[in-house]
């Protein structure tokens, strides 16, 4: 029998929320090379008589299995080999101010301010900017050995090391892992029409969008760095563009209430085997006859990609991809920089991050810190930007740390500095792969005891480091949520209210733009996915904020409903549009723009107000009509907006 706890005892939900591991699978073969990258650079030290220079080496590679996240092998370049030069740049400047008072202070905080605009450009200039930054005050904190070229040399050999690891099997693998996550899209669709008619398909098209954007942004990844026209990533290409019509034809089924038959779904997974395998014979999809518009419109979409999976039918656009750039990828150098230099978001981050690094630095500087790289460590890692809340950070943080020195404590009391740190680097170096997808917190407490290990063997304190370890997180964590979280207090309204206003404006663009004359398909596929990709962003900062304590947490769970119906809006006037090219009557403009003015009144009303507000405009229309499930959802967003 379950026990509850009592009223008093029930820890709350944003608290829950915060300690819940998140469900991952394990990549093993990560886990694999960071425990060779990790261990095999310190081995090389205790063999050539320099542990010091093995464990800066295993310092760089630490990096590399942080950044070692991407699946394509011309994204795991961009994601290791680009950051490790910017900590490169970061160790040289923070050894060559060390021990410089003031000078050091000034330095640090003018690099966390490059490292705070630059971290908003993109995902990898993200990693770039907090390699930059934490290179750079261990370099300023810690004397390293060696002459000044020597450590950036080391631990970007040792990142490097991560990378080679990573690249091993890429001559036999070459395509491999594109084909994958395409197939891997094909089969969260196929998961999608079976949860058709049922309440599990809202989360499962949450999912088909975050599939195709990093299909996408996989396979152009692959794009970028391929010279000329390669057959096989043009065939890649159309086979994921092709998968775009069944999407369309699943919010149409879905709204028919009914689940599909067994055969649509199998049809789906039939398909992804034949994008994973390379096949390209003919394939015997095995569909019943369809009884309605619905029914009509999914067989064909499932034909179509059919014939284009095979190879008997050609894509349904060039190879250019219609549907959205990389995210990783989308801005150039050059536009870059321009955007970074005049955009009001990445001075205001990275003043905030400049803020809190120097404070830190004047901190340690007054008052004797043993460790003081530990603090701005702590204070970078907790303030990313595109890592989540602030306050979820600081907390995970802390409790991470502190199960981390628990494991730290144990390695430093029990085995002996020497060759037993390799074995014990080989056991505790894959935690690091196998934790971090779980959360923050579990991440942070993989990491703990290596980090300990190694800056041990650099200055032989063992338990020593324990206690200096603890107080420079703590203080890193406080200092980031007075200086770079109470201090600014940005609503919960202005980081999430504005981008769910801006979603049903485009929401509303997307309807002219679906019924509108003589509009190309492709244009309203791209408006389409770039919508459903800025709704994916607008849910994650949602749940992000539901992680944050009263009452930033309590608004986003009162708001939360109506992220779900403007989903719900974009799914049926998808299945709208698939309605009309079936054969369905077209709406008329009339009942169009009385839409689209309903959704742009809601818009200014969510703008407007952090609060609940009354709509003022009555939505009526034609009963039967094509819109009548669009009016249906339009309606339900706005009762959410307005209860009274």
């Amino acid at each position: 029998m379950s026990r509850e706890f009592p009223v008093g005892l029930t820890p709350p939900d944003w608290l829950v929320r915060n300690l819940q591991p998140q469900q991952a699978s394990v990549n093993w073969a990560a886990i694999a090379r960071a425990a060779m990258a990790l261990a095999l650079p310190l081995a090389i030290g205790l063999a050539a008589g320099e542990p010091g220079y093995g464990a800066l080496a295993s310092m760089g590679a630490l990096s590399g299995v942080i950044g070692d996240t991407a699946d394509a092998y011309r994204l795991r370049i961009l994601n290791i080999a680009v950051p490790q030069l910017f900590g490169a740049i970061g160790v040289t400047i923070g050894s060559l101010v060390f021990g410089h008072g003031w000078v050091a202070v000034g330095a640090v905080t003018g690099v966390a301010l490059v490292s705070g605009m630059i971290s908003t450009i993109g995902a990898v200039a993200s990693v770039s900017g907090l390699l930059l930054l934490l290179n750079c005050s261990i370099g300023a904190g810690l004397p390293l050995p060696g002459e000044w070229w020597l450590a950036p040399l080391l631990m970007s050999g040792g990142g490097l090391l991560v990378l080679a690891l990573a690249l091993l099997a890429w001559p036999l693998r070459s395509g491999v892992p594109e084909r994958a996550a395409v197939a891997s899209t094909y089969r969260t669709v196929a998961d999608l029409l079976a949860a058709s008619g049922t309440d599990a398909y809202d989360d499962l098209r949450h999912a088909v969008t975050e599939s195709l954007n990093q299909s996408y942004d996989v396979v152009l990844a692959r794009r970028a760095f391929h010279h000329g026209r390669s057959p096989d990533l043009v065939r890649l290409l159309a086979q994921l563009n092709a998968v775009t019509p069944v999407v369309e034809a699943a919010p149409a089924a879905h709204q028919h209430g009914k689940p599909l038959p067994a055969e649509v779904p199998a049809a789906v997974r039939h398909l992804a085997e034949a994008v994973e395998t390379g096949y390209t014979g003919p394939i015997g999809l095995r569909l019943p006859a369809p009884a309605n518009e619905t029914a009509r419109a999914v067989d064909h979409a499932l034909r179509y990609a059919a014939d284009v999976v095979t190879g008997q039918a050609p894509g349904p656009h060039p190879v250019d991809d219609r549907l959205g750039r990389p995210a990783a990828l989308r801005i150039r150098a050059a536009r870059a920089a321009r955007n970074v230099l005049l955009s009001a978001a990445s001075w205001r981050y990275g003043l905030r991050l400049a803020l809190c690094i120097g404070l830190a630095q004047v901190l340690v500087s007054i008052i004797p810190v043993p460790r003081s790289y530990w603090v701005t460590l702590t204070i970078t890692f907790v303030m990313k930007p595109d890592f989540g809340s602030v306050f979820s950070r600081a907390l995970l943080r802390a409790l991470g740390t502190v199960a981390g020195l628990v494991v730290a404590a144990g390695v430093l009391t029990v085995v002996p500095r020497g060759w037993w740190d390799v074995p014990v680097l080989l056991v505790l170096g894959p935690l690091i792969p196998a934790f971090t997808p779980r959360g923050y917190g579990y991440q942070t407490a993989a990491i703990t005891p290596v980090i300990l290990l190694l800056s041990d063997v650099l200055n032989h304190q063992g338990t020593g480091l324990l206690v200096p370890r603890l107080v420079d997180s703590l203080m890193g964590c406080a200092i980031a949520l007075v200086a770079g979280y109470l201090l600014w207090p940005e609503s919960w309204h202005t980081r999430v209210g504005d981008r769910l206003a801006d979603a049903v404006a485009d929401t509303a663009g997307y309807v002219e733009l679906a019924f509108g004359a003589g509009v190309d398909p492709a244009a309203r596929a791209r408006r389409r996915r770039r919508l459903y990709r800025d709704l994916s962003s607008v849910r994650t900062e949602f749940q992000r904020a539901l992680t944050e304590p009263p009452p930033t947490g309590r608004r986003a769970a009162a708001w939360w409903p109506l992220v779900v119906a403007v989903e719900r809006m974009v799914d049926a006037t998808t299945a709208a549009r698939v309605r009309v090219k079936e054969g369905a009557p077209e709406p008329s403009a009339a009942e169009v723009a009385h839409v689209v003015l309903q959704l742009r009144e809601l818009s200014e009303g969510l703008r407007e107000t952090e609060v609940l507000f009354a709509v003022r405009t009555d939505l009526t229309g034609p009963s039967g009509s094509v819109l009548e499930p669009l009016r249906q959802e339009v309606a339900a967003a706005r009762a959410i907006a307005s209860p009274h």
